[in-house]
């Protein structure tokens, strides 16, 4: 019995030498140098395990000729060694929650793995009370979304992403909605030029991109990138991404182009086809470019553009048009220490707008603007000097207008040239999970619009 307890130790004690030896050839980032160097690593170390294997096999046949304590002798000084390199190898516990290739950071989570599945997400809830009750407004508490990341690593160039989202908790009642948010499959070639194509987020602003709620102030994201640069906005489309040089980074896709039977007063918003079965008798175009100068820590500027038809082969009124649509925008951020500030502007053009609106039922705007700036900083290192948590009162100014231009023959809507004035704070106990509560002013040229009141809670994993 003494003699089989020691064999198994003995056995083990080499099981465990086989798999911190192959950790060993990770490298100071946390991850495997490489699938192949990985692979020959394992080789070798199972043919050193399956040698001594056999070697005790023999051992263990002539049990009677075997020296038991110089046996445990020997496994005990093998038990100290692989202790040793245990405590020598580092794995890191906790997970670097940071964007890659212009997507949010939960997201980004695939591009740290070295193979297989990744799994993140993020959800959100909120209490909002109106301030101003009319007919029509109330008060109302939602679990906005909750979304799962699912990515797989095939090889080390080749990988796909998703999100998949569920939307105010259900799909049995009126709002509640299960949709993917974006699949692709990346084929990562080069730094400079890397593909990806399937269902993509269109890459513009801020929000469309990132919009996990750790990431943002307040609990909704800006009016501005919502009506005036639809979010969440994807399409099927197939493009290029990469790093042009240090810190000049750039997307581009060819996607299919937007419904125009969906445009209206509120904007184009309605004409995201979101890939369900999307018409792609009209494509479009959408790019980026971002830098980030290394002179500047922490400051990072762009912009982007999309053009396509969106008439579809459609007829509208008993015509058919291009509705050739337009949108641009441009951005700055800025992070230094506790200071975080956000300036974003955009300006959109419609195409054929007397038509759509004629067809619509609904005054389209030839253009439409937006722009928002906000400011907040994070206060707690003034209350507690050695706090790891995150305190950040905040301000938001937003002006946008769904019809900056009517056109000819068709009635504005003032009630759609709007401004809002919004403070608030972010409370984050740790860096996954957020606690908000923000005040809205709202107003317009066509009158005063409902204020509200909103508390909520989001986290990221």
């Amino acid at each position: 019995m003494k003699l089989k307890q020691s064999v198994l130790r003995v056995a083990a004690a080499l099981s465990l030498i086989g798999v911190n030896v192959a950790f060993a050839e990770v490298d100071k980032e946390g991850a495997p140098q490489s699938m192949a160097e990985m692979w020959k690593v394992i080789q070798a170390q199972q043919a050193q395990i399956n040698q001594l294997t056999q070697q005790l096999e023999e051992k263990k046949a002539a049990a009677k000729t075997v020296d038991v304590s110089d046996l445990d002798r020997k496994t005990n000084v093998l038990a100290k060694e692989v202790e040793k390199i245990r405590t020598q190898l580092f794995i890191p516990d906790e997970v670097e929650y940071k964007s890659e290739y212009g997507l949010g950071p939960a997201a980004s989570k695939i591009y740290k793995v070295s193979k297989g599945l990744s799994i993140g997400g993020y959800g959100e809830a909120s209490y909002q009370a109106k301030v101003d009750d009319k007919a029509g407004t109330q008060d109302q508490a939602d679990f906005g979304r909750l979304v799962m990341y699912l990515g797989y690593k095939f090889t080390d160039n080749i990988l796909f992403n998703s999100e998949i989202e569920f939307e105010h908790g259900t799909t049995g009642k009126s709002g509640g909605t299960v949709s993917v948010e974006f699949a692709a499959v990346d084929f990562l070639l080069d730094p400079r030029a890397n593909v990806r194509a399937g269902m993509v987020l269109m890459p513009m602003g801020f929000i469309n991109l990132i919009h996990e709620p750790t990431f943002f102030f307040g609990n909704n994201r800006p009016e501005v990138e919502r009506r005036i640069i639809p979010s969440t906005w994807r399409e099927i489309g197939v493009g290029l991404f990469g790093e042009l040089a240090p810190g000049l980074s750039y997307t581009m896709y060819a996607v299919n182009g937007m419904d125009a039977k969906g445009f209206s007063a509120s904007g184009i918003r309605g004409g995201r086809q979101s890939g369900s079965q999307a018409r792609a008798e009209d494509l479009a175009f959408v790019g980026r470019v971002d830098y980030t100068p290394q002179s500047l820590p922490g400051v990072s500027f762009g912009g982007s553009a999309y053009l396509g038809n969106s008439g579809q082969n459609q007829t509208f009124n008993g015509q058919q048009v291009d509705a050739f649509t337009q949108l641009y925008e441009g951005h700055v951020q800025v992070k230094y220490r506790g200071l975080e500030f956000r300036a974003l502007g955009s300006w959109g053009h419609v195409g054929d707008a007397a038509v759509l609106s004629a067809a619509n039922g609904s005054t389209v705007g030839s253009e439409n603007y937006g722009w928002y700036t906000e400011v907040g900083y994070d206060v707690m290192p003034y209350l507690f000097a050695n706090s790891t948590q995150y305190l950040a009162p905040f301000f938001r100014y937003e002006r946008l207008d769904t019809i900056a231009s009517a056109p000819t023959g068709f009635a504005d809507d003032l009630s759609k040239d709007r401004e809002i004035f919004q403070v608030g704070v972010n409370y984050k106990p740790i860096p996954n999970v957020v606690i908000k509560a923000d005040y809205r002013n709202w107003d317009s040229k066509g009158g005063d619009l409902p204020d509200d009141f909103n508390l909520g809670i989001g986290f990221i994993f």
